[in-house]
């Protein structure tokens, strides 16, 4: 089993199972001892900010905020710098935990030994 998982969500509302099984997928990754860093790119990026996590609703599935939760827990969250800012977000703007962070970082990420990349 990989050290290490890095899990990109491209999908926010307009996409809610694909972005679900995202958070689902890190949020299990993290409860199983696994490092997991989650990055937040697209209509995704909007997860970072406090509260629209509870904005967000599928049926049958676990609380957006609960997965997020968890995965600050154990793991770490990243918002792509461009994603950032076509949408005026600042670090000042994000849940306490969450960085921003760029593609020279996520490329170094996903590419260290032991590590295993996801793409939803």
């Amino acid at each position: 089993m990989p050290k290490k998982l890095v899990i990109k969500v491209t999908a926010g509302a307009d996409a809610a199972e694909r972005c679900s099984q995202a958070f689902t997928v890190a949020a299990v990754a993290v409860a199983s001892g696994v490092e997991v860093s989650l990055w937040l790119t697209g209509e995704s990026a909007w997860f970072a900010l406090p509260g629209r996590a509870a904005e967000f609703e599928l049926p049958h599935s676990a609380p957006l905020p609960d997965l997020i939760d968890s995965i600050l827990t154990g793991g770490g969250i990243t918002l792509c710098t461009q994603c950032a800012a076509r949408r005026d977000i600042t670090e000042k703007d994000v849940l306490e935990g969450v960085r921003i962070a760029g593609a020279q970082v996520f490329v170094q990420e996903a590419m260290a030994d032991g590590t295993q990349a996801l793409v939803y």
